[in-house]
């Protein structure tokens, strides 16, 4: 602390009201305390910090009194250090709140007189407080993610350094390697150590090298490009396969060696497959593979038809339950029975598209798992035409028992129960035909109706041939 050097000259003799406006105007806090540590007077320079201790009536109590426990031996310090002629170093105390967070002010006393009192200036901590808290926040959360990024750069070590797959990172512009795993020195003769920085193709026939070129630059025009197969300097042969990603604004290559056997099995693989994904796309019918969750994350052309869509992107990521006939339920069963039997067969149900089609499908659907991952395939079958052709008489209307069963979950319990009435009526005028021999006099008789309510009947279900004999049972009936 540097005092004014002719404080007389400077500022001359000040009133005690200029004095107090003085010291008012300079601290958020001035406190006048007695030589017993009582406080005698207190001004607040900001309405918020004095509406904060508005319920603490500090004047006629003890400085100490007026502190949290931790900060009272701080307050006799102050007291203890404050001269006539210097001020006390700064120390911080917290005042307790009415609304529970204590308010820190750093102090600074000094007595006035050799036999005066002691002036308490503070400053407000509050800002500060706020401003270190924040800092520590955002501190901590950087630590937590700096931790979680070096626990997944460690996994993608070691998985990099294990792999018995040829694996190496290229940089899309400059063709150099940045990175290959132990199994890429291995198949291209030399350490991986030695491999970084090299410019790619390296370790390849001319021609070999060609062949790797002009996969890197299809894959840099087009994100993708098909394997190719390049013979070693060393005599050997490989598949070569490559694919673009980005990172910190940096185009990189995953560039995969396969080495490949006399009999050529490392290249028949991937055709195979290539093959089986395009027959799994043209089928016509629609194929879905899901998690283990039901989210779609592939789906054929006839599914997409199927449910309306016009590209996978629409369908993937989204649960399979949003298309099913019964949201909740029939997809729900469907899974239960599949991760319980692993396989479910002619399951049936109904699709609906995303502008109000309603399909009838069966449903087929198979586990797949690989390692830890799980997957789930459904294929499924529009079978509403092959359901509805050659019913007889109404199409809607049910001609059997099982056929209602089937009908739960795709109409009303209203419109089931009145068709449930309409196959047992008409299963009874059946019989009672069949037990008259025909004789239409005698079922109707038999059933407890008229001539003219049976032959009503009997034409709405389209039984017998009816024609004049209505008109004859009206006149009869008369």
């Amino acid at each position: 602390m540097k005092p004014f050097t002719a404080p007389r000259e400077s500022i001359g003799t000040l009133d005690a009201d200029t004095a107090g406006r003085l010291i008012s105007a300079a601290a958020d806090v001035a406190l006048v305390v007695d030589r017993e540590g009582v406080i005698r007077d207190l001004s607040f320079g900001s309405d918020e910090l004095a509406l904060d201790s508005a319920e603490a009536n500090w004047v006629g109590q003890r400085w100490a009194e007026t502190v949290t426990v931790e900060s009272r031996p701080k307050v006799e310090a102050l007291l203890r250090e404050a001269g006539a002629q210097s001020a006390a170093r700064w120390r911080q105390l917290n005042h307790p709140s009415p609304r529970g967070e204590d308010i820190p002010i750093l102090y600074s006393a000094i007595r006035l007189g050799r036999e005066g009192n002691l002036v308490a200036l503070g400053r407000d901590l509050r800002t500060v407080a706020a401003l270190q808290q924040r800092l520590v926040a955002a501190q901590q959360s950087l630590e937590r993610e700096y931790s979680r990024l070096r626990d997944v750069e460690t996994r993608y070590r070691l998985l990099f350094q294990l792999s018995s797959e040829a694996i190496l990172v290229v940089d899309a512009a400059t063709q150099r390697i940045v990175e290959a795993n132990p199994a890429a020195g291995r198949v291209l003769g030399e350490p991986a150590a030695r491999l970084v920085g090299r410019a790619f193709p390296t370790g390849f026939t001319e021609e070999g090298a060609r062949a790797v070129h002009a996969l890197l630059a299809t894959v840099r025009a087009a994100g993708r490009a098909e394997d190719v197969r390049a013979r070693l300097a060393d005599g050997g042969e490989c598949v070569v396969s490559a694919s673009l990603f980005r990172q910190e604004n940096a185009a990189l290559c995953l560039v995969r060696l396969a080495p490949a056997g006399p009999d050529g099995a490392a290249t028949r693989l991937p055709q195979a497959s290539h093959a089986l994904l395009e027959a799994v796309q043209r089928l016509p019918e629609g194929f879905v593979v899901t998690d283990a969750d039901g989210r779609v994350v592939a789906a054929n052309r006839a599914f997409l038809e199927l449910v309306q869509l016009a590209t996978e992107e629409q369908a993937r990521g989204e649960s399979l339950d949003r298309w099913f006939g019964r949201p909740g339920v029939d997809f729900n069963v469907l899974v239960a029975n599949l991760r319980q039997h692993e396989a479910v067969r002619l399951f049936g149900t109904i699709l609906r598209g995303e502008y109000g089609s309603v399909v009838e499908v069966e449903v087929s659907a198979v586990v797949a798992r690989r390692g830890e991952d799980t997957w789930l395939g459904f294929s499924m079958r529009d079978v509403g035409r092959r359901l509805g052709a050659g019913a007889p008489g109404r199409p809607d209307l049910p001609r059997s028992v099982e056929q209602l069963t089937e009908l739960i979950g795709r109409v009303s319990l209203k419109d089931l129960v009145r068709d449930t009435v309409d196959v047992v009526e008409r299963l009874c005028i059946e019989a009672a035909l069949e037990l008259t021999r025909d004789n239409r006099a005698s079922a109707a008789e038999m059933l407890g109706l008229s001539r003219q309510s049976l032959y009503v009947k009997m034409r709405r279900y389209g039984l017998g041939d009816l024609d004049g004999v209505e008109t004859q049972a009206q006149e009869s009936d008369e």
